[in-house]
């Protein structure tokens, strides 16, 4: 099989205007004759078939949640990348464009990048138009903050409820489309195959979660927007119910699965404290503009503290490592995710941790500085030029309730500590995946009429996303690109005319879940669904986490087809097919975790070089930091399904080509 990525010819700046003025179009009239599948409903689903509803195609909208507003897009807090240059202090689409290469540590796809960049401005426009309240400055004029891997403040935000706030703004407009009849909503279904007829994807199979019920729909084109694959972990910051299961089911059918190996560990979430914990709670990126990251520079200090003799703030400034000020003067405590997390895995093995749990994992994020700081200004600008240290302490916690109440009221509810007087204690998780499905320029996987958008392609953030982006490739493709790119296929099936459910392909594949489906359910194994996708995590995590080598992933890879063996011979699926049966969900969707997690770590095995979120340990400078090799790593690894034994499936290379990119080894110092 050949890569086509399809990217346009000519200048960068150049290629998504002159690839857009040579679409082939649907004349609205048309519109109406066409049907489109979207599956998914966080940002990137919801905006598409929002904007494809609008323009008159008919809509199918399907989501595993009772509610649109349910997906876990709600969960990303701390705001969106735009490159509007508000704050005067040197942005422009070129350098939201570089950061994002840059952090992605050059392994990304150079004309989809500026693409993102370039219609990120529309995307702060078009949210504002729906209502979304974005936090905004005395004068009136929307606000921004800084996030990690960049020297500029372009990041919008909604308190700490970014997310939530898109998608609400979505999730109005395509209410409307519903109320119009132009989107059928199907909520409480769950994609379980996709149908090709004629090598083009024609529709899906999806059941009803509260009957039971396996239902055909057919389609011209599908869209998939299921979001990531993070809960391969078990443990992760995705909603319990995130999964990969509508982007394996398409891998399986032909569509090429790219860069899986690439993981987002999220350096600012709440320490893992029991074995019995079910999902872990990210602290917005957008704390670190105002908290400081330490631990204690002595030892024993840091022993005393998970002894309960010491408390954080009885350890002096002078004995207060402010390891990535130190590491990195130049980003300081804004270093990108992977940089940061990998950096507190390094003082935490090396003994200085904080966290009384199992693994003395933690590490502190502290606001006293900015209580101060931002106290004092607040005390002057009322004109106060001598407040006491009560008055500054006030108004400083003032200031922190108004940019993060609501992140510090959940970690208080969680923790049961206050972190206005107290640092909060923060660790690295599963965040957030920038592997998926492949797709070209188009957004279309090699299963024609298959579109991918969102957390579910690889397509945009390299081998590491940079905080507040994810929500804005998620609106990018949902918007501004699919919309354009759909269009041009769906120009040629004007004339296909309605496609029929009764045809043998969707027969095979109903007949195929409905197998799939008694199986678990006859099983009669002893084992409950979380005991294996506990045993996952665990590999996972210690073999294909934040640091690899090749004797691990070896290993993983022999005990995960082990633990596949073994999951199919003694999994248990109480209940029936015809009910709501959430262990069936979750059965199914495991199985899936499985391929997938062996599928990681082949990819993790064959890349033999650090990258981003991909740290081999083999492969590190003398500081500790990623060492690419551009001459034999710099490419998209694409897989494809060769059958059951996913040590079957082949790899293939899609060169990365930078035309207005230099490569060079990253620095944030």
């Amino acid at each position: 099989m050949k890569l086509d990525s399809k990217i346009p010819a000519g200048p960068l700046k150049d290629k998504w205007t002159d690839h857009k003025n040579h679409l082939k179009l649907v004349a609205p009239n048309n519109r109406p004759k066409i049907d489109i599948i979207v599956v998914g409903t966080g940002l990137a689903g919801a905006s598409a078939a929002a904007s494809l509803g609008e323009m008159g195609y008919n809509v199918k909208a399907f989501c595993f949640q009772d509610s649109p507003r349910r997906a876990h897009s709600i969960a990303a807090q701390g705001g969106i990348n735009a490159a509007k240059n508000y704050q005067n202090d040197g942005d422009s689409v070129y350098r939201l464009f570089y950061d994002t290469i840059k952090g992605g540590d050059y392994r990304a796809r150079e004309a989809n990048v500026h693409r993102l960049a370039e219609v990120s401005g529309n995307i702060i426009d078009q949210c504002v138009a729906q209502g979304v309240p974005f936090a905004r400055e005395y004068g009136g004029m929307l606000d921004n903050r800084s996030f990690g891997g960049t020297q500029v403040q372009r990041t919008f935000y909604a308190a700490g409820q970014t997310g939530q706030q898109l998608l609400l703004g979505a999730y109005s407009a395509l209410s409307r489309q519903i109320g119009l009849g132009r989107v059928k909503m199907y909520n409480r279904h769950e994609m379980l195959d996709i149908v090709k007829v004629d090598g083009k994807a024609r529709g899906i199979i999806a059941r009803n979660l509260i009957t039971g019920e396996i239902e055909r729909h057919s389609a011209h084109a599908v869209v998939i927007a299921s979001g990531g694959y993070g809960n391969v972990y078990f443990l992760s910051t995705n909603a319990m119910g995130s999964n990969v299961t509508a982007g394996w089911k398409i891998h399986k059918q032909g569509a090429l699965f790219a860069n899986p190996c690439y993981v987002q560990i999220h350096p600012t979430c709440i320490p893992v404290h029991g074995t019995n914990q079910s999902k872990l709670t990210l602290m917005s990126e957008s704390l670190r503009n105002s908290g400081r990251i330490w631990v204690p520079k002595k030892k024993e200090d840091a022993e005393a503290i998970r002894a309960g003799k010491l408390k954080p703030t009885q350890i002096a400034e002078e004995d207060r490592d402010y390891y990535l000020e130190r590491r990195y003067p130049a980003f300081g405590n804004l270093v990108p995710r992977d940089v940061a997390s990998r950096a507190a895995k390094e003082r935490c093995d090396a003994g200085y941790g904080i966290e009384a749990n199992d693994t003395n994992e933690g590490v502190y994020l502290d606001f006293s500085t900015e209580i101060q700081t931002k106290g004092k200004q607040a005390a002057y600008a009322k004109g106060n030029h001598n407040p006491t240290a009560e008055e500054i302490t006030a108004l400083g916690k003032q200031w922190l309730e108004e940019k993060y109440g609501n992140l510090f009221t959940m970690y208080q509810k969680i923790t049961d500590e206050n972190p206005y007087e107290t640092p909060m204690k923060i660790y690295p998780a599963v965040h957030y995946t920038m592997g998926g499905v492949w797709v070209d320029y188009n957004l279309q996987s090699t299963i024609p009429g298959c579109f991918v958008a969102g957390e579910a392609n690889f397509s945009d953030h390299g081998a590491n996303r940079l905080g507040a982006s994810a929500l804005m490739q998620g609106l990018a493709d949902g918007y501004f690109v699919l919309p354009y790119t759909i269009s041009n296929y769906l120009a040629d099936e004007i004339r296909t005319g309605k496609i029929s459910t009764d045809s043998p392909e969707f027969a095979e594949a109903e007949a195929r879940v409905k197998d799939s489906i008694s199986k678990f359910l006859n099983n009669n194994g002893s084992k409950s669904v979380d005991y294996f996708h506990k045993k996952l995590g665990l590999i996972m995590w210690n073999k294909v986490g934040m640091g690899r080598n090749e004797a691990g992933l070896k290993e993983a890879i022999a005990e995960i087809a082990q633990l596949k063996e073994d999951f199919y011979k003694d999994v248990y699926v109480p209940g029936s097919a015809d009910e709501l049966n959430p262990e069936l969900e979750k059965a199914l969707r495991v199985a899936d975790f499985i391929e997938l997690g062996q599928l990681m770590a082949m990819d993790a095995l064959q890349r033999k070089e650090s990258c981003g979120g991909h740290f081999r340990e083999e492969y590190q400078d003398a500081e500790g930091e990623t060492l690419r090799d551009d001459e034999n790593f710099k490419f998209v690894g694409a897989w494809e399904y060769k059958g059951d034994d996913i040590s079957k499936e082949e790899l293939h290379k899609e060169e990365l080509k930078y035309e207005e990119i230099k490569i060079a080894a990253r620095n944030y110092k």
